[in-house]
């Protein structure tokens, strides 16, 4: 259940049809989220075209604007932030309350440590249930005073003080947000601090730092900076989010008839994992066009439906497609033969456990699906069953990828607790009913 208050909406979603025209994605989440933190921090003003407006980014926004920063919009994407830098930010009167944003809560937690005021995040029930504990243990040993829940769960408590020093820390699990929380940290922290990597993942927030004019040195998967700089600001312009467009590229490779072309998306090496464990599967997507936006590569994609196949999915592609698998599994439940996932634990500390949620709705959709410590093995089916409620538990993620489902389903499906779809994909029943999908919003999960 989500742990929101009040009714949660519905979706009644029409079994078959097919996608197409051409479509431009929301503004992509994480490199929002850094665009407002890192000009909140810059001297000067920032000007930031393409943020998405959706839930989690504004509970970034509106944290920022309890710490002293003058924010205008954002509208219709555009925002300007006026930064003051690091000792610019004013102690919050009350808790910075991220609701269900877990980006928002680790990065807050490494921007804020070791400043002269108290500061307390919380979020939401969800979010306050998640592990906390990898980003607030390397942060403790930088010198940050910070305090968690009991089981090391949020609200988070960083006290006043603590002389911040630079660190040399490997990261036992790959995770861009422990890695930006602690180079955020490290921003302010005497000396040189390294963050390692098991396993590549997102650049974004080296990407940023560099773009406001803060050197990162990066070699294969360490990155470096040295504390006591200051960032300037800049103009920073969003792409499309790719993690919001592999729904639409998962939807359009599995329902017969479909080709989309999707505008501006985010190119980045770090996050197109998920285009190429489709294009394994035997997805035909196309790059029309590459180019760059604020440090970022950005491309036109073209996708057409193509029969899939099951693989085993590299474990190496893993962390480079982590928010990705909700829509990769419902690709690999209408593909022909098996496949299996491996070495993804850390699906199962998301906004749900996606292993334990998703493999619920596939066998309510007539698919084999044998969830794992560490992952997934399904069979893939002709045609899934419908007819069906499927629960996505507040995850917003999952609520999207079992929509796109009832596109090879046999009757129609109605996904439940769809409210959070609200923190990374606004608009996604207008814009997916633009494509071609019959998706009906109901006043509430039960309706």
């Amino acid at each position: 259940m989500s742990a929101a208050a009040g009714p949660q909406r519905a979706w009644r979603v029409a079994p078959g049809g097919s996608l197409r025209g051409e479509l431009r994605v929301p503004g992509d989440k994480s490199i929002s989220h850094r665009a407002v933190m890192l000009g909140a921090l810059a001297r000067g003003e920032t000007r930031i075209t393409g943020l998405l407006e959706g839930a989690d980014v504004l509970a970034t926004v509106g944290a920022f604007r309890q710490l002293g920063v003058a924010i205008e919009g954002p509208r219709q994407g555009a925002a300007t932030i006026q930064g003051a830098g690091r000792e610019g930010l004013r102690a919050p009167s009350a808790p910075l309350d991220v609701g269900n944003s877990g980006t928002s809560m680790r990065l807050l937690a490494g921007l804020l440590a070791g400043l002269p005021f108290e500061a307390v995040l919380t979020g939401d029930a969800s979010l306050n249930r998640r592990p906390m504990g990898r980003v607030t243990e390397p942060l403790a040993a930088m010198g940050a005073r910070i305090g968690t829940a009991e089981g090391g769960t949020a609200p988070l408590r960083l006290h006043a003080g603590g002389e911040l020093h630079g660190i040399d820390y490997t990261l036992p699990v790959a995770s861009a947000q422990v890695k930006s929380a602690l180079l955020l940290a490290g921003l302010h922290a005497a000396g040189r601090t390294c963050v390692r990597e098991p396993a590549p993942t997102r650049d974004h927030t080296e990407r940023m730092l560099t773009g406001f004019g803060y050197p990162v040195a990066v070699q294969g998967r360490t990155a470096c900076l040295d504390g006591g700089g200051a960032l300037t600001a800049t103009a920073v312009d969003v792409p499309g989010d790719l993690s919001s467009a592999a729904f639409l590229l998962v939807g359009a490779s599995i329902a017969p008839g479909s080709e989309l072309v999707l505008r501006h998306v985010g190119w980045n090496p770090t996050r197109t994992g998920a285009v190429t464990i489709l294009r394994q599967m035997g997805a035909d997507i196309e790059v029309l066009r590459e180019g760059e936006t604020s440090g970022e590569p950005v491309a036109d994609l073209r996708v057409r439906s193509a029969p899939l196949h099951g693989i085993r999915i590299p474990e190496a592609l893993v962390p480079l497609a982590i928010d990705e698998f909700p829509a990769l599994l419902i690709a690999a439940a209408c593909a022909e033969g098996e496949t299996l996932l491996t070495g993804a634990e850390e699906l199962r500390v998301k906004e749900s456990d996606r292993i334990a949620v998703m493999a619920e709705g596939l066998r309510r959709l007539g698919v084999a699906a044998e969830p794992r410590a560490d992952g997934l093995r399904l069979v893939g089916q002709p045609r899934l069953a419908g007819g069906v409620r499927l629960d996505s538990h507040g995850d917003h993620r999952i609520a999207m990828a079992f929509a796109v489902a009832a596109l090879r389903a046999q009757a129609p499906v109605q996904v439940d607790d769809c409210e959070n779809v609200g923190t990374s994909f606004p608009g996604f029943v207008s814009l997916m009913g633009q494509a071609g999908l019959e998706i009906q919003a109901l006043p509430a999960a039960g309706a």
